[in-house]
């Protein structure tokens, strides 16, 4: 089974689905991400802060594919946003997970207060320089913080990682990334902790496609042009959540499912305005 690909305003390609490591963690971890490349992810996503950098290296090692063929990503921690510091990140986290380079590094979150995300990106801009990333790209930041990247560096991010969903859509951070050239990718993209697995309506949509609901909103968010990365332990859930290439939502299922958005979507309150993560 083959993900297509999709170019990033720097050249690099990267999958329209990516896989998901939040909480993949330790030999058990590493097997389930092992599974997930073997049945044909080849985009996987992690973090300094999921400490599960060293699982993610041992599955990549462990699958048999080529390493030029995979897309690998981590993140930035807000602790670290210091030049110095930020660059240090980097080397550790190629050093857990025995990598040379990764092919994206995003800023985990804007942390506004500390104000020094601009300091982190030129980091990152440099680590790319020096080899060690190939694509620089960021995750829950405002337009005006992306803004203000460009306008201080003059390099805007590959990728812009946001919470989305049918509840939380977005629609004018996507119109924005859009206008700008930066992707739009979906952390969370089966709503975590809340309904949307279970929303009545997407059930009957997914009723009449004879498909499951994950795989409708998965779908759903291909068509509105995101990048989803769900995550799955078992193999059959990450082939299930995959299989969404086959089968299209009518305009009047994106009508409907365009009334499931709400004021209060986001899961966990985490607006990047306020929200500090470290």
């Amino acid at each position: 089974m083959t993900i297509p690909d999709l170019t990033l305003n720097d050249g690099m390609t990267v999958p329209v689905l990516a896989f998901g490591t939040y909480r993949l963690n330790g030999a058990s971890g590493a097997d389930s991400i092992r599974d997930a490349i073997t049945v044909g992810y080849r985009g996987l996503d992690s973090a300094f802060n999921y400490e599960n950098e060293g699982a993610v290296g041992k599955a990549v090692r462990d699958s048999g594919i080529a390493r030029q063929d995979l897309r690998i990503a981590s993140k930035l921690p807000g602790r670290h946003h210091a030049f110095d510091e930020a660059i240090a990140t980097v080397e550790e986290s190629l050093y857990r997970a025995q990598l040379d380079y990764y092919d994206l590094y995003y800023i985990h979150w804007p942390n506004p207060a500390q104000n020094r995300y601009v300091e982190a990106w030129r980091a990152l801009i440099e680590a790319r320089k020096r080899g060690m990333i190939r694509s620089v790209a960021v995750c829950n930041f405002l337009p005006e913080y992306i803004q203000r990247l460009i306008d201080e560096t003059g390099v805007a991010p590959s990728i812009n990682q946001v919470e989305l969903s049918p509840y939380f859509p977005q629609d004018e951070l996507r119109a924005w990334h859009a206008a700008h050239g930066i992707a739009t990718q979906a952390w969370s993209p089966l709503g975590r902790a809340n309904k949307l697995i279970s929303d009545p309506l997407l059930g009957k949509i997914a009723e009449r496609l004879d498909k499951s609901i994950p795989q409708v909103v998965l779908r759903w968010h291909h068509q509105v042009g995101a990048i989803p990365i769900p995550k799955a332990a078992s193999r059959a859930r990450q082939i299930e959540n995959m299989s969404i290439f086959d089968f299209s939502l009518t305009d009047e299922d994106m009508a409907s499912i365009a009334t499931l958005a709400r004021p209060d979507g986001r899961t966990f309150d985490q607006n990047p305005a306020r929200y500090e993560e470290f």
